[in-house]
């Protein structure tokens, strides 16, 4: 993922229709239904009496076609191949793609009949299909499979698609998210346009680059609620050593005029951004995502080493991810992406040049009318080695203290807040989550689901299930506040559940006002 880079909408409308044929799409046209089966339902519909025998034949969530097209491109008959901008799979025959991307096309101008917002999905027995139109005429779509399991009744096979695991919520995000990584390294799809003096085979050729590497790590069988929300885990720590990290930056920021915009993590966690709070939400997915595993893969394979550096009688272990990989090379600047930001300036180039020293790390956005040159970097190397290490190594030692007195708890809890995208979960083991998930894929459907529900009806509430695998799951939704919590106690009442949640509130959210 790291080679990207180049030298909720409420009440949406939905398609539903049970067969693959095209002439059934339009009369099986139906609202999406709000709510899931009951666990009573499930359990009913899922036990296998004694004559039907499970062939153990599954198949999960793949992803079947993504495409990027422009109905403004080729309007006359003839021309449709003119229409798309992009599409996967690319050994797909033309005649294939023009009928998925005609088809499409009709399904937006017919739902438009019933509804003043776009067509958001479209539900067939063995796909899901999702729309986005990240831009005026531009739409994105992508196609996933429905998965099913197969068995055998009567010696005859019978095939049961489970509809309700692919969840509109989640790809809608998931769409969304790989609208937001393409404009991230690229910019608008217009922006492409108008500095190519309306070319369209520049954007092509920029969609084909993205895309053709982006949809490799594409896992859409592992999305989940952390999809939807796609928040930041922030680093807590005490007030002095945030104000040292808070003058660390400004005193780089004040010594290099160069660096516009900046951003200090510490093992994955964000400290300090001065970036728009949209911009630093898909750098961070990019980041925790993809640059830094890539980067700690690399060393531990031994392609890199993090060796103690000497500047002015003093040791350090900074280096740059992006950016010169030996500061004695002066002959290799190395790779240094080029992202696009939304700040006072639209679509605003920058260079990402970041720097890590043990588990620290400095985004520093340097507009691209600056030259970034060798010298540079070994200025900022001469700066940030020495105060980088030591600060770091502070972090570090409160962070090992406070790993040491928490415990794991015998409950799991997500936390998300609308307001500052902060994010907390002990339901994933980390932020790739595949396959770090510790609850059942069941439960965190459940959980996407009274999120949908509350968001939907839009007031602040509680919602309590318990589930068929005797978990309780509590929401909550508070001013623009959510919080999940699945607790394994079978025996326990609503009152005793109702209790536990107040206790973990106290100790893992005691500054944060719910309300009861």
């Amino acid at each position: 993922m790291h080679e990207y880079f180049n030298e909720k909408q409420e009440n949406s409308t939905s398609c539903c229709c049970n067969s693959d044929k095209l002439s059934n799409i339009f009369t099986k046209y139906s609202q999406r239904p709000t709510s899931r089966q009951s666990s009573d339902q499930k359990i009913k519909h899922n036990s296998t009496p004694n004559h039907i025998k499970s062939m153990a034949v599954k198949g999960g969530i793949s992803l079947i076609n993504f495409f990027v097209f422009n109905s403004e491109y080729g309007p006359r008959e003839g021309e449709e191949e003119k229409k798309i901008m992009y599409y996967y799979p690319k050994n797909d025959h033309i005649d294939t793609k023009i009928k998925q991307i005609g088809l499409c096309e009709a399904i937006c101008k017919f739902t438009e009949t019933f509804s003043d917002k776009p067509c958001q999905s479209l539900h067939t027995q063995k796909t899901r299909q999702t729309y986005l139109e990240p831009e005026k005429d531009f739409w994105i779509i992508m196609t996933v499979s429905v998965p099913f399991t197969e068995k055998t009744k009567d010696g005859q096979p019978i095939v049961e698609y489970r509809e309700e695991d692919v969840q509109d919520c989640v790809y809608e995000a998931l769409l969304k998210q790989a609208y937001r990584m393409f404009h991230l390294f690229n910019g608008t799809f217009t922006h492409i346009l108008s500095k190519n003096s309306n070319d369209v085979q520049c954007l092509k050729q920029r969609l084909e680059h993205f895309y053709s590497r982006y949809l490799q790590t594409l896992k859409p069988q592992f999305c989940d609620i952390l999809d939807i929300f796609c928040g930041i885990h922030f680093m807590p720590l005490d007030k002095n050593t945030f104000l040292r990290v808070q003058c660390f930056i400004n005193l780089l920021e004040a010594k290099f005029s160069a660096v516009k915009y900046t951003a200090f993590l510490y093992n994955d966690q964000l400290v300090w951004s001065g970036l728009e709070q949209e911009d630093m939400r898909i750098m961070y997915k990019y980041l925790t995502t993809s640059l830094f595993p890539t980067h700690l893969e690399q060393e531990l394979l031994g392609s890199t080493t993090t060796s103690p550096a000497r500047v002015q009688g003093s040791v350090h272990y900074g280096k740059f991810i992006t950016g010169p990989p030996d500061i004695k090379d002066d002959q290799n600047i190395g790779k240094i992406p080029r992202v696009y930001l939304n700040t006072s300036e639209e679509n605003e180039e920058c260079y990402l040049l970041v720097y890590r020293a043990h588990n620290a790390s400095v985004c520093m956005l340097i507009n691209v009318a600056t030259a970034l040159n060798f010298d540079l970097c070994q200025k900022l190397d001469v700066f940030l080695g020495p105060q980088l290490t030591n600060l770091a190594s502070d972090i570090g030692e409160q962070y090992s203290k406070r790993l040491s007195v928490s415990s794991d708890p015998p409950y799991r809890y997500i936390y998300f807040n609308h307001m500052n995208l902060a994010q907390k979960t002990t339901v994933h083991t980390d932020n790739k989550k595949v396959p770090g998930v510790n609850i059942p894929q069941d439960t965190l459907r459940l959980i996407s689901d009274i999120s949908s529900d509350m968001s939907r009806n839009g007031e602040d509430g509680e919602t309590i299930v318990k589930t068929a695998s005797d978990n309780w799951v509590v929401g909550k939704r508070s001013d623009q506040r959510e919080f999940y919590v699945v607790i394994n106690q079978k025996n326990a009442n609503l009152i005793e559940i109702n209790e536990e949640v107040k206790r973990l509130c106290a100790s893992h959210f005691n500054s944060i006002f719910f309300l009861d």
